[in-house]
């Protein structure tokens, strides 16, 4: 009986283990360049289409390796534009990423972990809970699909930021994501520049300020709560790191010049959004250089929360604004197809009630 070996994925390889895959099969190390640029610039998914790399190391390569991409089980396009992808993984899970049309660009939304083990209470992602983190083929998988789609639609518009802000908690998963981040930021692939990606956490000590120091992408927090008791009612997960801890370990991120720690701040009637709330978060802030993103709750059915007014929005807003913090107010897009903020539920072989 013989062994089989299962493929290697070539989008799972950093630059530097494609090259060493390439030198193990007897090339000089500068046919992974070629064979890079194929797979991201690209978006060949044919080994055998790489018409400027040698017969020769086509024929090694498609015995030790594949292209396996995430395949796409469902596109769900909303009235704003908005598309939601339901993916299929390679052992038969699945999850979602999200693709958001911007005035001259679009922003994915992109999943860390298949389920989440947070349990976030507001969270359709929190219900499922944990399965496994994703592969940084996976990961990265998904902004080959949605360039693909892009070009399908020929679309004038390009995809430009990327946001990690879809189910799962990235840090949970921190080398996996390190090497998509480093992945997209290679000149000879993805080539987004930092300033174009944002990774979101809710709050995880281990790797937090190790990812600032890798300089590869900006930061989000979802914050949530302005104080430890209410934040271990609705994000129980995340409160395990006490609110006074994650905003020291926060004094200490690195920052560039003019640059902002971004918190995500989600609105919750009656429950996060009276003016002593606001009062409470602008304290808690005062201690970092802070922005925030007010986002209005998106209803998810199980879920028992409810959409505040947008006289309570406006006025929490105008709290924290009069006390010098740039605040925004998110606008939320794909609710009709349950892509928005919260709503991501990925399940295979079933509706999607997903969302970024």
């Amino acid at each position: 009986m013989t062994n089989q070996t299962t493929p290697i994925n070539l989008t799972d390889l950093t630059f530097h283990e494609l090259e060493a895959l390439i030198v193990s099969l007897g090339e000089p190390p500068y046919r992974a360049r070629q064979v890079w640029q194929w797979l991201w610039q690209k978006l060949c998914r044919d080994i055998e289409l790489m018409t400027d790399v040698s017969k020769a190391l086509r024929t090694r390569l498609s015995e030790a390796a594949v292209i396996a991409w995430p395949r796409v089980l469902r596109v769900s396009e909303s009235a704003d534009g908005t598309v939601k992808f339901l993916l299929g993984l390679a052992d038969g899970e699945a999850v979602e990423c999200v693709l958001i049309p911007e005035r001259d660009h679009y922003t994915a939304c992109l999943s860390t972990q298949v389920g989440c083990a947070m349990a976030c209470g507001f969270c359709a992602t929190g219900m499922l809970g944990f399965r496994r983190n994703m592969t940084p083929g996976e990961m990265l998988g998904q902004v080959l699909v949605a360039r693909q789609y892009l070009l399908d639609k020929g679309e004038p518009l390009s995809l430009r930021n990327l946001v990690f802000m879809g189910m799962g908690e990235p840090l949970l998963n921190y080398e996996n994501l390190v090497k998509t981040l480093e992945a997209l930021h290679h000149p000879q692939g993805l080539d987004f520049s930092s300033r174009r990606i944002t990774v979101s956490t809710a709050g995880v000590r281990r790797h937090l300020l190790d990812l600032g120091k890798t300089g590869l992408c900006s930061l989000a927090i979802s914050l949530h709560a302005p104080t430890q008791e209410k934040r271990e009612k609705i994000m129980p997960g995340a409160a395990k790191l006490a609110l006074p801890e994650l905003i020291e370990i926060l004094r200490q991120y690195p920052l560039k010049p003019r640059e902002s720690l971004t918190f995500e701040y989600l609105l919750l009637a009656g429950v996060n959004d009276a003016d002593a709330d606001a009062r409470e978060l602008v304290r808690l802030l005062s201690r970092v250089k802070a922005k925030v993103n007010l986002i209005v709750y998106n209803a998810t059915p199980g879920l028992p929360y409810r959409q505040p007014s947008p006289e309570r929005v406006f006025a929490f807003q105008e709290i924290l604004k009069a006390k010098g913090i740039t605040t925004t107010i998110r606008k939320s897009k794909g609710a009709d197809i349950a892509a928005a903020c919260g709503q991501l539920r990925a399940e295979a072989g079933c509706p999607a009630d997903g969302g970024a």
